[in-house]
């Protein structure tokens, strides 16, 4: 076996993308490419570290006004969405995301009725939202129409979430989306690209945001829940720690919770919030995935979120420790840039 090394720029970041053939008994002759990741400066996620994605094209690759976008067709993971050099969402294992995203704070609420997406372009957490049969409506508000187009056309696992009568689907920004509208909700949901320097969205992650704009557009009883990052025992500081200490400074009732989506080659966190208490056994939780959802979860049930929302001793300790506050001024990045950066 040969390799042959190239340099390809996907996602506006440089990457190796390694073509190999490999010749087997019967003469046919294989050739592949590689992705690769960077994670930080001194991280790659590559087949000697952690992590290797092989692809077999490139469906999708374009530079929006917002961002950089590609959809691969990978050999592990089936269509994999990448914005801005990062993973968003991989067909085999989105469900662990979007699950989590979504359903441990409706089945938190008491009685929801309308959610508003912030994000969600690709259209998944619309569809697990839709599963509820409590739900009149679910807004989802993104800011890129190219991701949105795009998703629709290749992502076929959404296709009829994207007519469902119930959703409301709106390009816009999501803050200037909520601040003019009069209604209010009983979920809001942050499907967010994470925070990047350049990028698009990290002023949604503000305490500014939450509490001016966001959390008005509430109702009674109202909960909100965030994406927040990588949460894993190396990487929880970038953002995740931050993020839940700036929500903590606008709701009473804060709680984190955690898991390994493997295409993300992370442990991910969640943050959901609340002015009212949070607390949901695992046989009540249970009990209302039986009875309020269409069809069966593929990975959540009572006793996972019981666990996901414990977190190990060095991430309990940042949690606590931490005293960074999101603000227009003072953010925090995840490593990478948006194409801003190319500018």
């Amino acid at each position: 076996m040969g390799e042959a090394p190239q340099l390809l720029y996907v996602n506006g970041f440089s990457k190796f993308c390694h073509e190999t053939q490999q010749t087997h008994g019967n003469g046919i002759h294989d050739s592949s490419s590689w992705y690769e990741e960077v994670i930080d400066d001194d991280l790659k996620i590559t087949s000697s570290t952690i992590f290797f994605l092989i692809f077999n094209r490139v469906l999708h690759k374009g530079v929006s006004k917002y961002q950089d976008i590609a959809l691969l067709d990978t050999k592990r993971f089936g269509k994999a969405l990448m914005i801005d050099g990062k993973m968003q969402s991989a067909e085999s294992d989105e469900f662990i995301y979007h699950e989590c995203l979504i359903h441990p704070s409706l089945l938190c609420h008491p009685n929801p009725k309308k959610v508003f997406i912030m994000g969600g372009g690709e259209g998944s957490a619309a569809r697990e939202a839709l599963k509820h049969k409590t739900i009149d409506k679910v807004v989802m508000c993104d800011i890129d129409q190219e991701v949105v187009d795009f998703c629709r056309k290749y992502l076929t696992v959404n296709r009829e979430t994207f007519y469902h009568r119930k959703l409301d689907l709106v390009i816009n920004d999501a803050k200037a989306e909520l601040e003019k509208r009069k209604e209010k909700y009983d979920v809001i949901v942050g499907d967010l690209a994470d925070p990047l320097e350049d990028g698009p969205c990290y002023q949604l992650y503000t305490k500014s945001f939450y509490e001016k704009i966001l959390k008005p557009k509430l109702n009674d009883h109202g909960i909100f829940v965030t994406q927040a990052g990588p949460a894993g025992i190396f990487t929880h500081k970038e953002v995740f720690t931050s993020i839940y200490n700036t929500i903590k400074q606008v709701f009473n009732y804060v709680m984190v919770y955690s898991t390994h989506v493997p295409s993300f080659a992370d442990t991910w966190g969640w943050v959901m919030a609340s002015d009212e208490p949070l607390s949901i056994g695992a046989e009540e939780m249970d009990k209302r995935i039986k009875a309020r959802i269409d069809g069966e979860l593929l990975y959540l049930n009572g006793a996972w979120f019981q666990s996901a929302a414990t977190m190990n001793k060095t991430v309990s300790q940042s949690l606590k420790n931490e005293s960074h506050v999101y603000t227009e001024e003072n953010a925090r990045f995840i490593p990478g840039h948006g194409v801003a950066y190319r500018l």
